[in-house]
Protein backbone atom coordinates (compact mmCIF):
# COMPACT_ATOMS: atom_id res chain seq x y z
CA UNK A 1 0.00 0.00 0.00
CA UNK A 2 1.50 3.36 -1.02
CA UNK A 3 0.34 6.93 -0.91
CA UNK A 4 0.84 9.23 -3.91
CA UNK A 5 3.01 12.25 -3.08
CA UNK A 6 2.02 15.75 -4.09
CA UNK A 7 4.50 18.04 -5.78
CA UNK A 8 3.98 21.38 -7.43
CA UNK A 9 5.40 22.80 -10.65
CA UNK A 10 7.95 24.86 -8.72
CA UNK A 11 8.39 22.72 -5.62
CA UNK A 12 10.75 19.87 -4.84
CA UNK A 13 8.32 18.41 -2.31
CA UNK A 14 6.60 18.94 0.96
CA UNK A 15 8.15 20.59 4.00
CA UNK A 16 6.35 19.44 7.16
CA UNK A 17 8.40 21.88 9.24
CA UNK A 18 6.57 24.73 7.49
CA UNK A 19 3.33 23.81 9.30
CA UNK A 20 0.33 21.92 8.02
CA UNK A 21 -1.97 24.55 6.51
CA UNK A 22 -1.28 28.25 6.07
CA UNK A 23 -3.86 30.40 4.28
CA UNK A 24 -2.58 33.82 3.20
CA UNK A 25 -4.83 36.62 1.89
CA UNK A 26 -7.16 34.27 0.01
CA UNK A 27 -9.61 36.01 -2.31
CA UNK A 28 -12.41 34.40 -4.33
CA UNK A 29 -14.42 36.62 -6.66
CA UNK A 30 -17.18 35.57 -9.06
CA UNK A 31 -17.90 37.44 -12.28
CA UNK A 32 -21.65 37.87 -12.81
CA UNK A 33 -23.89 39.91 -15.07
CA UNK A 34 -24.37 42.40 -12.22
CA UNK A 35 -20.63 42.71 -11.57
CA UNK A 36 -17.95 41.01 -9.52
CA UNK A 37 -19.08 39.33 -6.31
CA UNK A 38 -16.36 39.49 -3.63
CA UNK A 39 -17.37 36.28 -1.88
CA UNK A 40 -14.06 35.91 -0.01
CA UNK A 41 -11.99 39.05 0.31
CA UNK A 42 -8.60 38.55 1.96
CA UNK A 43 -8.72 35.77 4.57
CA UNK A 44 -5.62 34.49 6.40
CA UNK A 45 -5.08 31.88 9.12
CA UNK A 46 -2.85 28.95 10.09
CA UNK A 47 -3.89 25.48 11.26
CA UNK A 48 -1.75 22.66 12.66
CA UNK A 49 -2.44 18.96 13.10
CA UNK A 50 -4.76 18.06 15.94
CA UNK A 51 -6.35 21.51 15.96
CA UNK A 52 -9.93 22.49 15.08
CA UNK A 53 -10.86 25.86 13.61
CA UNK A 54 -14.51 26.87 13.69
CA UNK A 55 -15.62 29.24 10.91
CA UNK A 56 -18.89 30.93 11.80
CA UNK A 57 -21.21 33.36 10.04
CA UNK A 58 -24.62 33.91 8.49
CA UNK A 59 -25.56 32.46 5.13
CA UNK A 60 -23.71 34.42 2.47
CA UNK A 61 -20.80 35.39 4.73
CA UNK A 62 -18.32 33.46 2.56
CA UNK A 63 -17.47 30.60 4.89
CA UNK A 64 -18.41 27.74 2.52
CA UNK A 65 -16.80 29.45 -0.47
CA UNK A 66 -13.62 29.82 1.59
CA UNK A 67 -13.52 26.08 2.29
CA UNK A 68 -14.05 25.22 -1.37
CA UNK A 69 -11.47 27.79 -2.42
CA UNK A 70 -8.83 26.28 -0.14
CA UNK A 71 -9.54 22.83 -1.61
CA UNK A 72 -9.75 24.11 -5.19
CA UNK A 73 -13.37 22.98 -5.53
CA UNK A 74 -14.57 25.98 -7.54
CA UNK A 75 -16.26 26.35 -10.95
CA UNK A 76 -13.87 26.52 -13.86
CA UNK A 77 -15.29 29.72 -15.34
CA UNK A 78 -15.93 33.26 -14.14
CA UNK A 79 -13.93 32.76 -10.95
CA UNK A 80 -10.95 34.85 -9.86
CA UNK A 81 -8.91 33.15 -7.13
CA UNK A 82 -6.07 34.94 -5.38
CA UNK A 83 -3.78 34.60 -2.40
CA UNK A 84 -1.88 31.51 -1.26
CA UNK A 85 -2.71 28.19 0.36
CA UNK A 86 0.42 26.52 1.71
CA UNK A 87 -0.01 22.84 2.51
CA UNK A 88 3.13 21.55 4.25
CA UNK A 89 5.06 24.37 2.62
CA UNK A 90 3.69 23.90 -0.92
CA UNK A 91 1.44 26.56 -2.45
CA UNK A 92 -1.40 24.52 -3.98
CA UNK A 93 -3.30 27.50 -5.42
CA UNK A 94 -1.54 27.03 -8.77
CA UNK A 95 -2.28 23.31 -8.99
CA UNK A 96 -4.31 22.04 -11.94
CA UNK A 97 -7.03 19.37 -11.55
CA UNK A 98 -4.60 16.52 -12.19
CA UNK A 99 -2.32 17.68 -9.37
CA UNK A 100 -5.26 18.34 -7.06
CA UNK A 101 -6.41 14.73 -7.48
CA UNK A 102 -3.39 13.79 -5.35
CA UNK A 103 -4.61 16.21 -2.68
CA UNK A 104 -8.36 15.48 -2.63
CA UNK A 105 -9.14 12.55 -0.38
CA UNK A 106 -5.62 11.60 0.63
CA UNK A 107 -4.47 14.97 2.03
CA UNK A 108 -7.66 17.04 2.39
CA UNK A 109 -11.26 15.85 2.51
CA UNK A 110 -14.63 17.48 2.89
CA UNK A 111 -17.89 16.46 4.55
CA UNK A 112 -20.61 18.32 2.66
CA UNK A 113 -23.92 19.71 3.91
CA UNK A 114 -26.34 17.35 2.18
CA UNK A 115 -25.28 13.69 1.83
CA UNK A 116 -27.99 13.04 -0.75
CA UNK A 117 -26.28 15.39 -3.20
CA UNK A 118 -22.72 14.25 -2.41
CA UNK A 119 -23.45 10.53 -2.68
CA UNK A 120 -24.05 8.83 -6.03
CA UNK A 121 -27.69 7.60 -5.90
CA UNK A 122 -27.09 4.71 -8.33
CA UNK A 123 -23.89 3.34 -6.79
CA UNK A 124 -23.72 1.02 -3.81
CA UNK A 125 -22.22 2.38 -0.58
CA UNK A 126 -19.32 -0.08 -0.66
CA UNK A 127 -18.27 0.97 -4.16
CA UNK A 128 -18.35 4.66 -3.20
CA UNK A 129 -15.99 4.03 -0.29
CA UNK A 130 -13.55 1.72 -2.10
CA UNK A 131 -13.11 4.07 -5.09
CA UNK A 132 -10.78 6.41 -3.20
CA UNK A 133 -8.95 3.49 -1.57
CA UNK A 134 -8.07 2.11 -5.01
CA UNK A 135 -7.14 5.56 -6.35
CA UNK A 136 -5.01 6.94 -3.52
CA UNK A 137 -3.75 3.92 -1.55
CA UNK A 138 -3.47 1.37 -4.38
CA UNK A 139 -5.38 -1.26 -2.38
CA UNK A 140 -6.48 -4.48 -4.01
CA UNK A 141 -10.13 -5.47 -4.04
CA UNK A 142 -10.17 -7.54 -0.84
CA UNK A 143 -8.08 -5.08 1.16
CA UNK A 144 -10.32 -2.19 0.07
CA UNK A 145 -13.47 -4.13 1.00
CA UNK A 146 -12.08 -4.95 4.46
CA UNK A 147 -11.10 -1.31 5.00
CA UNK A 148 -14.55 -0.09 3.90
CA UNK A 149 -16.17 -2.46 6.39
CA UNK A 150 -13.88 -1.18 9.18
CA UNK A 151 -14.63 2.43 8.25
CA UNK A 152 -18.41 1.95 8.44
CA UNK A 153 -17.99 0.26 11.79
CA UNK A 154 -15.77 3.09 13.08
CA UNK A 155 -18.42 5.73 12.29
CA UNK A 156 -21.15 3.83 14.11
CA UNK A 157 -23.06 2.26 11.21
CA UNK A 158 -25.07 -0.76 12.44
CA UNK A 159 -24.68 -3.99 10.44
CA UNK A 160 -21.90 -2.48 8.29
CA UNK A 161 -21.52 -5.54 6.04
CA UNK A 162 -25.16 -5.24 4.94
CA UNK A 163 -24.87 -1.48 4.39
CA UNK A 164 -22.00 -1.92 1.93
CA UNK A 165 -24.50 -3.55 -0.46
CA UNK A 166 -27.19 -0.89 -0.10
CA UNK A 167 -27.85 2.35 -1.99
CA UNK A 168 -28.02 5.84 -0.38
CA UNK A 169 -31.82 6.04 -0.54
CA UNK A 170 -32.08 2.95 1.64
CA UNK A 171 -30.36 4.69 4.56
CA UNK A 172 -31.63 7.32 6.99
CA UNK A 173 -30.29 10.88 6.89
CA UNK A 174 -28.02 10.30 9.86
CA UNK A 175 -26.63 7.07 8.40
CA UNK A 176 -25.99 8.76 5.03
CA UNK A 177 -24.01 11.49 6.79
CA UNK A 178 -21.98 8.82 8.59
CA UNK A 179 -21.24 7.23 5.22
CA UNK A 180 -20.05 10.59 3.88
CA UNK A 181 -17.77 10.92 6.91
CA UNK A 182 -16.42 7.40 6.31
CA UNK A 183 -15.63 8.30 2.69
CA UNK A 184 -13.92 11.51 3.77
CA UNK A 185 -11.77 9.64 6.30
CA UNK A 186 -11.01 6.64 4.08
CA UNK A 187 -7.53 7.68 2.95
CA UNK A 188 -6.40 9.22 6.23
CA UNK A 189 -6.45 12.93 5.30
CA UNK A 190 -4.53 15.39 7.44
CA UNK A 191 -7.12 18.16 7.00
CA UNK A 192 -10.87 17.59 7.20
CA UNK A 193 -13.41 20.26 6.19
CA UNK A 194 -16.87 19.80 7.68
CA UNK A 195 -19.19 22.21 5.85
CA UNK A 196 -22.44 22.55 7.83
CA UNK A 197 -22.40 18.76 8.37
CA UNK A 198 -25.63 18.65 10.37
CA UNK A 199 -27.88 21.06 8.42
CA UNK A 200 -30.41 18.45 7.24
CA UNK A 201 -30.50 16.44 10.48
CA UNK A 202 -32.71 16.58 13.58
CA UNK A 203 -31.24 17.85 16.84
CA UNK A 204 -30.48 14.47 18.39
CA UNK A 205 -28.69 13.18 15.30
CA UNK A 206 -26.84 16.51 14.96
CA UNK A 207 -25.22 15.97 18.34
CA UNK A 208 -24.24 12.41 17.41
CA UNK A 209 -22.62 13.50 14.15
CA UNK A 210 -20.73 16.38 15.78
CA UNK A 211 -19.48 14.08 18.54
CA UNK A 212 -18.42 11.54 15.92
CA UNK A 213 -16.44 14.16 13.99
CA UNK A 214 -14.73 15.33 17.16
CA UNK A 215 -13.88 11.77 18.17
CA UNK A 216 -12.44 10.89 14.75
CA UNK A 217 -10.46 14.14 14.63
CA UNK A 218 -8.87 13.41 18.00
CA UNK A 219 -8.17 9.74 17.30
CA UNK A 220 -6.58 10.46 13.92
CA UNK A 221 -4.83 13.67 15.05
CA UNK A 222 -6.23 15.53 12.04
CA UNK A 223 -6.70 19.24 11.58
CA UNK A 224 -10.37 20.08 11.14
CA UNK A 225 -12.22 23.14 9.87
CA UNK A 226 -15.81 23.13 11.12
CA UNK A 227 -18.04 25.49 9.14
CA UNK A 228 -21.34 26.49 10.71
CA UNK A 229 -23.73 29.38 11.32
CA UNK A 230 -24.12 28.45 14.98
CA UNK A 231 -21.56 29.58 17.57
CA UNK A 232 -23.05 27.02 19.96
CA UNK A 233 -21.88 24.19 17.68
CA UNK A 234 -18.21 25.21 17.84
CA UNK A 235 -18.20 26.31 21.49
CA UNK A 236 -16.94 23.00 22.87
CA UNK A 237 -15.53 21.51 19.67
CA UNK A 238 -12.94 23.98 18.41
CA UNK A 239 -9.64 25.39 19.60
CA UNK A 240 -10.18 28.72 17.87
CA UNK A 241 -12.96 30.50 16.01
CA UNK A 242 -12.98 32.79 12.98
CA UNK A 243 -16.16 34.84 12.56
CA UNK A 244 -16.84 35.82 8.93
CA UNK A 245 -18.99 38.63 7.61
CA UNK A 246 -19.23 39.93 4.03
CA UNK A 247 -16.30 37.83 2.87
CA UNK A 248 -13.90 38.91 5.62
CA UNK A 249 -12.83 37.56 8.99
CA UNK A 250 -14.17 40.15 11.45
CA UNK A 251 -13.03 38.41 14.63
CA UNK A 252 -10.54 35.59 15.23
CA UNK A 253 -9.62 34.25 18.65
CA UNK A 254 -9.04 31.16 20.79
CA UNK A 255 -12.47 29.79 21.61
CA UNK A 256 -12.40 30.63 25.32
CA UNK A 257 -11.18 34.16 24.62
CA UNK A 258 -13.87 34.79 22.02
CA UNK A 259 -16.72 33.88 24.35
CA UNK A 260 -15.21 35.68 27.35
CA UNK A 261 -13.99 38.81 25.57
CA UNK A 262 -16.18 39.51 22.54
CA UNK A 263 -14.97 42.58 20.66
CA UNK A 264 -16.80 42.63 17.33
CA UNK A 265 -20.48 43.74 17.52
CA UNK A 266 -21.42 41.17 14.89
CA UNK A 267 -20.06 38.36 17.10
CA UNK A 268 -21.98 39.81 20.03
CA UNK A 269 -25.16 39.80 17.93
CA UNK A 270 -24.63 36.15 16.93
CA UNK A 271 -24.17 35.17 20.57
CA UNK A 272 -27.31 37.05 21.58
CA UNK A 273 -29.37 35.15 19.01
CA UNK A 274 -28.56 31.74 20.54
CA UNK A 275 -31.49 30.23 22.54
CA UNK A 276 -30.63 29.83 26.22
CA UNK A 277 -32.04 27.03 28.34
CA UNK A 278 -32.27 29.26 31.43
CA UNK A 279 -34.67 31.67 29.70
CA UNK A 280 -38.41 31.32 30.45
CA UNK A 281 -40.64 29.53 27.95
CA UNK A 282 -41.69 31.59 24.91
CA UNK A 283 -38.85 34.10 25.38
CA UNK A 284 -38.40 35.97 22.10
CA UNK A 285 -35.04 35.44 20.45
CA UNK A 286 -32.85 38.39 19.58
CA UNK A 287 -32.47 38.88 15.85
CA UNK A 288 -29.94 40.80 13.78
CA UNK A 289 -31.91 43.44 11.91
CA UNK A 290 -31.32 44.35 8.29
CA UNK A 291 -29.50 42.36 5.63
CA UNK A 292 -25.88 41.52 4.83
CA UNK A 293 -24.33 43.94 2.31
CA UNK A 294 -24.41 43.48 -1.45
CA UNK A 295 -20.99 42.02 -2.27
CA UNK A 296 -21.20 43.34 -5.83
CA UNK A 297 -21.18 46.88 -4.42
CA UNK A 298 -19.72 46.50 -0.92
CA UNK A 299 -19.97 49.47 1.45
CA UNK A 300 -17.08 51.90 1.77
CA UNK A 301 -16.72 51.44 5.52
CA UNK A 302 -17.52 48.57 7.84
CA UNK A 303 -19.89 46.09 6.20
CA UNK A 304 -21.79 45.61 9.45
CA UNK A 305 -22.31 49.34 10.15
CA UNK A 306 -25.91 49.57 8.80
CA UNK A 307 -26.97 46.79 11.21
CA UNK A 308 -24.83 47.80 14.21
CA UNK A 309 -26.27 49.53 17.30
CA UNK A 310 -22.88 51.10 18.03
CA UNK A 311 -22.15 52.44 14.53
CA UNK A 312 -20.80 55.98 14.19
CA UNK A 313 -20.10 58.05 11.07
CA UNK A 314 -16.51 56.81 11.01
CA UNK A 315 -17.78 53.26 10.59
CA UNK A 316 -19.61 54.23 7.40
CA UNK A 317 -16.66 56.10 5.92
CA UNK A 318 -13.58 54.05 6.85
CA UNK A 319 -13.16 50.26 6.84
CA UNK A 320 -11.60 49.04 10.10
CA UNK A 321 -8.39 46.98 9.80
CA UNK A 322 -7.84 43.71 11.66
CA UNK A 323 -6.73 44.95 15.09
CA UNK A 324 -4.85 42.86 17.65
CA UNK A 325 -6.49 43.00 21.08
CA UNK A 326 -4.78 42.85 24.46
CA UNK A 327 -5.68 39.12 24.59
CA UNK A 328 -3.16 36.76 22.93
CA UNK A 329 -4.26 35.59 19.48
CA UNK A 330 -7.44 37.69 19.57
CA UNK A 331 -8.05 40.10 16.67
CA UNK A 332 -11.11 41.97 15.38
CA UNK A 333 -12.35 44.62 12.92
CA UNK A 334 -14.10 47.41 14.78
CA UNK A 335 -13.52 51.07 15.59
CA UNK A 336 -15.65 50.85 18.75
CA UNK A 337 -15.07 47.33 20.10
CA UNK A 338 -17.48 45.77 22.58
CA UNK A 339 -16.46 46.08 26.21
CA UNK A 340 -14.47 49.31 25.80
CA UNK A 341 -15.26 52.88 26.90
CA UNK A 342 -15.43 53.95 23.25
CA UNK A 343 -18.12 51.35 22.62
CA UNK A 344 -20.17 52.44 25.61
CA UNK A 345 -19.96 56.08 24.57
CA UNK A 346 -20.97 55.22 20.98
CA UNK A 347 -24.02 53.35 22.26
CA UNK A 348 -24.96 56.28 24.52
CA UNK A 349 -24.69 58.73 21.60
CA UNK A 350 -26.97 56.57 19.45
CA UNK A 351 -29.55 56.13 22.23
CA UNK A 352 -29.55 59.84 23.01
CA UNK A 353 -29.97 60.71 19.34
CA UNK A 354 -32.78 58.18 18.90
CA UNK A 355 -30.74 56.54 16.20
CA UNK A 356 -31.77 53.01 15.17
CA UNK A 357 -29.38 50.23 14.19
CA UNK A 358 -30.12 50.86 10.52
CA UNK A 359 -30.06 53.91 8.32
CA UNK A 360 -27.06 55.56 10.00
CA UNK A 361 -26.61 58.97 8.35
CA UNK A 362 -23.24 59.80 6.83
CA UNK A 363 -21.97 62.80 8.76
CA UNK A 364 -18.65 64.39 9.60
CA UNK A 365 -16.72 62.04 11.87
CA UNK A 366 -17.10 62.62 15.59
CA UNK A 367 -14.34 62.02 18.07
CA UNK A 368 -15.21 59.57 20.80
CA UNK A 369 -12.70 57.55 22.78
CA UNK A 370 -9.70 55.98 21.10
CA UNK A 371 -11.55 53.55 18.85
CA UNK A 372 -9.85 50.23 18.35
CA UNK A 373 -6.75 50.99 20.36
CA UNK A 374 -7.66 48.73 23.25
Amino acid sequence: MSRKVITGPANEGRDPSAGLLRVVDVKTHFRTERGTVRAVDGVSFTLDRGRTLGIVGESGSGKSVLSRSIMGLLPGKNVVRGGHVFYEGIDIVGFDKHQMRHVWGSEMSMVFQDPMTSLNPVMKIGKQITESLHEHLNMDRQEAADTALALLSSVGIPEPAARLEEYPHQLSGGMRQRVVIAIALACGPKVLFADEPTTALDVTVQAQILNLLQQQQQERHMAMILVTHDLGVVAGRSHEIAVMYAGKVVEHAPTASLFANVRMPYTEALLSSIPRIENPSHTRLDVIGGRPPDLVSPPTGCGFAPRCKYAQPRCVQEPPPLIESEFPGHSYRCWYPVGTPANQEAYHINITAGRSATGLPVEAPVSIGTGGQF
